[in-house]
């Protein structure tokens, strides 16, 4: 007894170490454009574009692959970002008035985005208002006169009508001139050498942004009725002039310039635009965005980056575009990464592993990228994947999901095929020639769908044959096939009446989309050829092709059915309605309803319960709160995070019983045991599960001798769980191959010898049947051990790390709780289980989507994808260096380790009362390395602690200087 458990304690110490070697949790990259961006920032030096958002998050990306993330402790927005110039520092500005400084350090060789710093917890709420060039400037903006400031002009006389300090300018050639520009147009040179005013420059309107341009020689202030102005204030005389005035758009009411070339747009006609005006010699284009303007910069030639201009990046709301500027009709560039995902709303996801390289060159493209900066230190891809994603709009898009740059390769879109309710007049922005302001619409974010019965709701792809198919809200199934060259035909629709002529039944949803009967031109590409057409046109809830024998299968909340699109002719149609169900004749368009609730409906609760909380909107509080109430009770509807400790029968009588949940074909073994026979198999919201036996001619004699089906088992689950899953287990229990794999030499040959198994996943346990007699054979309760069901569930291969011989087939299960699970195939044991998504997260929970080889996506936003992986092999993660470049500007001082007491005492000095109004920063001197500066130019509004705080500054350079 004493050696059998012995034996036992070894084989388990063995069996850990094994699974240390095979699963490992990590969330590794996000891939998409950040939700709610509301701070942009640039490093010229290092080539780094930085991204604050509305939560918190600081997000840095250099060249392809190149990409790091950090989380403020504070729930409040990015208000600013600014790089220390020639550093790998940068300081971010939250709306809760704290200031934060971050820095990349290299650590084993890779850098990584660490915190080292935050202060000025302020009572006033500050804004950074400048736009650093060798320095670093910022200010609490404050209602406050000059300290020193001799010769203000008369009408500019008293501390309020100069408003609020607005925008803070150095010197480009001399780094010792700030440039001041107050609310009410006065700007003001301030020389940090003198501590004086050395020009005034007399602006009469509202200022709203200011340009100190490169010679150093004329600055451009751009103000609130659209106009901006160019002054020069190079020279001896203390009062500039205006060389040049200009309204771009005439003497129409104008929008504001609230940043120099951006903005003056006529209010009556344009309002409603956002717009970027770019002006180069006689060439003027309106640039006309998709959403409201955040931020945008201009990427310069040249060693020192202040060459000519190359590239526009700007930051709208829901998406990154750069146009480039040197190429004639100034062309937007395809970005590598920070595509937005949701340009329509996604509304699935399909993920292809392994995808052959004949295919991936058919359908790849590619772009240039002026964004260069960090070194992309990750190995190179062991495999080409794909991540296709359908939209409401009806569009696939392909992304390359290779390596952490989510690529965009190619967008497919259907709605070509059917007549639509768009009317071609609707779009707007649409410019005529001739037209004034010359408008150009850029951008690819789209919100609206033409009509929703077009959006896309299941995708399956052969990698081997390129055959496609995606079905849709309205009941259709397209076949599409890969062609090179543009082509144009008619598709004609095959109706399936999965009703089968029940009576009593009348569907209260939305009509089928009608199918164009004149031809199609269909671009190089997927190009459809077959249709098949539900009736009643419900959500197309399965969907599986089998490219060997030319098959496609379809489920619906009514029935199943099996098409032959060689000879486009259904084979089979099934209805699974149970009679009391009359829920499911409502269509999900009418009725929303547990498992009807789309993942578009999903977005919308998520945009209106994220609704920003600003302090200044204090009625945004109660929109939020009631939000966040219609979010619980949906919740709360469907039952997502059930509290049983066991599983409980369901009545037959439940609602969508009928709905069909997964459709599997396999070679098996169905009637007996000696002979395999192609099968279908279909698994239901109520616990039951069809299987088929096909009958399939050669291909070449199916025009007289059509595929057949024969009823062969059928099966119901005792406790009527849904069927979330079915997997044939070979001879060996490994899962069976996909199509074409075994012939593509990328998988061995079943074993046909020994028995088969039939794994069924239900919501609440996987149990494992014998075949072709179908008894049970062994069962893992999933529900009986911690309340959870089974949300999502994929096949994938668990590689060794300790050897490249040694790997295991497991299932990959996400739960109703957001728990993610490893279950060991045979045996079905559970190996792992990792904590993922929360379990309010309907939308993450409803969108993941599982690889092959133990990784996974998604949606944390509607236009993010969280990538994680299960595998301790299998990681693909941000590995980059960013370095400072050796060559360093004239203009740049050398720096000294900062005296630490002084430090702390000025620290001291930030934190106490009372609290400074304005200060500027500037870091040029020797001892600001941490402090971010230590030359104070204006302004407390409490003489004691200014005058407290330049002495700690004086100590400070005395200290250094000695």
């Amino acid at each position: 007894e004493r050696m059998k458990r012995f034996r036992r304690h070894g084989q388990e110490s063995q069996r850990e170490r094994i699974k240390q070697e095979l699963y490992g949790f990590n969330k590794t990259v996000e891939h998409g454009f950040p939700h709610q961006p509301s701070a942009l920032g640039f490093s010229p030096s290092l080539q780094l574009l930085a991204i604050g958002t509305r939560s918190g998050a600081i997000k840095l990306y250099g060249g392809p692959g190149v990409e790091f993330m950090g989380l403020h402790d504070e729930n409040a927005a990015v208000t600013q970002v600014h790089f220390l110039p020639h550093q790998v520092e940068l300081v971010t500005l939250l709306d809760d008035n704290s200031l934060h400084m971050w820095t990349l350090r290299a650590h084993h060789g890779v850098s990584e985005l660490l915190e080292i710093g935050h202060t000025l917890h302020t009572t006033t709420t500050p804004q950074l208002l400048s736009y650093p060039f060798s320095n670093f400037l910022f200010s609490f903006p404050h209602t406050l006169a000059l300290i020193g400031l001799p010769c203000v002009p008369e009408e500019y006389g008293g501390r309020r009508s100069l408003e609020h300090v607005e925008s803070l300018q150095e010197n480009p050639v001399n780094p010792l001139q700030v440039l001041i520009g107050y609310g009410r147009g006065l700007m003001v040179i301030w020389d940090l050498d003198s501590q004086s005013a050395v020009k005034h420059i007399p602006a009469t309107q509202q200022l709203e942004s200011v340009w100190w341009m490169e010679d150093g020689g004329h600055v451009l202030s751009s103000h609130s009725d659209g106009s901006y102005c160019r002054w020069k204030v190079a020279g001896d005389d203390p009062q500039s002039e205006q060389e040049k005035s200009e309204v771009p758009y005439g003497h129409f009411p104008c929008k504001a310039i609230s940043k120099i070339i951006h903005g003056g747009m006529p209010r009556a006609s344009y309002g409603d635009r956002h717009c970027i005006s770019v002006i180069h010699s006689k060439t003027h284009v309106a640039l006309d965005f998709t959403s409201r303007i955040i931020d945008f910069f201009v990427i310069r030639d040249g060693p020192d980056h202040t060459g000519d201009p190359s590239a526009l990046v700007v930051l709208v709301e829901e998406e990154l575009v750069v146009i480039d500027l040197q190429t004639e009709g100034w062309p937007v560039i395809q970005t590598p990464y920070l595509v937005p995902l949701h340009c329509s709303a996604i509304t699935c996801s399909h993920h292809v592993s392994a995808i052959p390289l004949k295919l991936w060159e058919r359908v790849l493209s590619a772009g240039p990228w002026p964004m260069t900066g960090g070194q992309n230190l990750a190995p190179d891809p062991p495999q080409r994947d794909l991540l296709l994603t359908g939209h409401e709009d009806g569009t696939v898009r392909f992304w390359d999901a290779s390596g952490v740059c989510l690529y965009p390769m190619y967008k497919l879109s259907t709605a070509g095929v059917f007549l639509t309710d768009s009317d071609p007049n609707d779009n707007l922005n649409q410019g005529t020639e001739g037209e004034w302001p010359p408008f150009r619409k850029v951008g690819c974010f789209d919100p609206y769908s033409d009509d929703p019965r077009l959006g896309i709701q299941k995708i399956h792809l052969c990698k081997y044959s390129g055959y496609l198919t995606v079905a849709g809200t309205a009941g259709q199934i397209l076949v599409l096939e890969l062609n090179d060259e543009a082509a144009e035909q008619t598709v004609e629709a095959t109706v399936a009446d999965l009703l089968q002529g029940q009576e009593g039944f009348r569907w209260k949803g939305h009509t089928r989309l009608e199918v164009r009967e004149e031809p199609v031109t269909f671009p190089p590409g997927f190009q459809p050829f077959a249709l098949v057409q539900c009736q009643p046109p419900a959500v197309v809830t399965a969907l599986t092709l089998h490219s060997e024998w030319k098959l496609v299968t379809f489920g619906t909340s009514h029935g199943f059915g099996l098409y032959d699109y060689q000879q486009k002719n259904n084979v089979l149609v099934r209805c699974t309605l149970n009679p009391s169900d009359q829920l499911a004749m409502e269509g999900p368009l009418s009725r929303v309803k547990s498992i009807k609730k789309s993942l578009r409906q999903s977005f919308r609760r998520i945009r209106r319960s994220r609704v920003s909380l600003r302090k200044h909107h204090v009625n945004n509080a109660a929109k939020l709160q009631q939000a966040n109430a219609r979010l619980e009770a949906e919740l709360a509807e469907m039952e997502l995070a059930p509290v049983q400790r066991k599983i409980e029968p369901r009545s037959p009588d439940d609602s969508f019983t009928g709905l069909v949940r997964t459709l599997y074909f396999a070679d098996t073994f169905l009637s007996d045991s000696s002979h395999n026979t192609p099968s279908l198999w279909a698994g239901t919201n109520g616990g039951s599960v069809f299987a088929y036996q096909l009958r399939l001619p050669p291909v070449e004699r199916r025009g007289e001798d059509p595929v057949t089906a024969h009823p062969a088992k059928e099966i119901q689950l005792m406790h009527r769980a849904p069927v979330v899953g079915i997997l044939v287990l070979d001879g060996h229990g490994s899962p069976l191959p996909e199509p074409l794999e075994v012939a593509h030499d990328l998988a061995r040959s079943p074993d046909m010898q020994g028995s088969h198994s039939l794994l069924v996943i239900s919501e609440e346990q996987f149990k494992v049947f014998t075949l072709p007699k179908v008894s049970a054979k062994m069962k893992l309760k999933l529900t009986a051990i911690d309340g959870s069901r089974v949300r999502r569930v994929g096949v994938a291969w668990f590689g060794s790390t300790r050897t490249d011989d040694y790997g295991e087939s497991g299932l990959t299960v996400l739960t109703n709780q957001g728990d993610l699970h490893v279950v060991s195939l045979p045996g079905v044991k559970l190996q792992v289980q990792y904590p993922c998504i929360r379990r309010e997260d309907v939308s993450g929970i409803a969108s993941c989507v599982f690889t092959k080889h133990g990784q996974g996506f998604y949606l944390i936003s509607p236009s993010e994808f969280e990538r994680f992986s299960l595998s301790a092999r299998c990681v693909v993660e941000p590995r980059s260096l960013v370095e400072v470049s050796s060559q360093t500007p004239s203009t740049t001082l050398p720096r000294a380790p900062p005296d630490g007491a002084s430090v702390d005492r000025l620290h001291s000095l930030l934190h106490s009362e009372p609290q400074p109004s304005h200060c500027t920063f500037h870091d040029d001197h020797p001892n600001s390395l941490q402090l971010m500066s230590i030359i104070i130019v204006y302004l407390w509004s409490d003489v004691c602690f200014l005058t407290a705080v330049l002495q700690e500054i004086q100590k400070s350079l005395e200290v250094d200087q000695t």
